[in-house]
């Protein structure tokens, strides 16, 4: 899955993941549509709880930036042991996780193609709130809310990394680790938002000359 320095410094439009035209279509997005649609889908769900529920305000303060953190140990998760297929791993699978993130590697200024596409994002957002209201009942909505505003922020940075070039603060580390986890033959930097994660489960990049590499790609 991990491609070269050229690869991760080129541009332009990836080739047609899928021969279907539909599908290939509904493979791609504009990064507004699925930020609007979870910053929209958010403030629903919290005005639903306000509306509907007698769940105390700090109580929902807490909730949502509970379901924040979980969507990033979830983003961790999902890039580390779903994305990059483990050492023996099937060829259908290698195949299925190739299409779902191993294009992105190969194409990563393929604009069109970082986000999920918002059907999915869509069918899998309704499944969470019902597993969320089975389990935590009407606490889901103001929890859910704070996941998804956690998935569009995920969104918003990885689209300005791979856009733009770096500010010079603090925030340039979010462009460096991201580089790193392009093309480093090492297995490190999974989370694309932040690097809370790769600290916890010891993903952080074991390699001084490979962080001065990255440091390299985004100036």
């Amino acid at each position: 899955m991990k491609n070269s320095t050229t690869k991760f410094k080129s541009n332009g439009e990836a080739p047609p993941m899928f021969e279907n035209k539909l599908l290939n279509r509904l493979s791609q997005t504009h990064i507004a549509t699925p930020i609007i649609i979870f910053f929209v889908y958010a403030t629903g769900l919290l005005w639903y709880t306000a509306a509907k529920t007698d769940i105390g305000f700090w109580t929902v303060v807490g909730l949502f930036f509970a379901g924040t953190l979980a969507f990033t140990f979830m983003e961790y998760v999902v890039h580390r042991w779903v994305y990059h297929p483990p050492h023996g791993a099937s060829d259908k699978y290698k195949e299925v996780t190739y299409n779902m993130h191993g294009f992105h590697h190969d194409y990563p200024k393929d604009k069109r193609r970082l986000a999920m596409p918002p059907v999915l994002a869509v069918i899998i957002s309704t499944t969470l709130l019902f597993l969320f209201k089975l389990i935590i009942q009407e606490y889901a909505f103001a929890y859910l809310a704070g996941f998804v505003v956690g998935y569009a922020m995920y969104l918003v940075v990885h689209y300005t990394v791979h856009m733009y070039p770096p500010p010079k603060n603090f925030l340039k580390a979010l462009w460096v680790n991201h580089a790193l986890h392009h093309y480093s033959k090492d297995e490190v930097l999974y989370g694309v938002s932040q690097p809370l994660w790769d600290y916890v489960f010891r993903t952080m990049p074991k390699s001084d000359r490979d962080r001065k590499k990255a440091v390299e790609i985004v100036r």
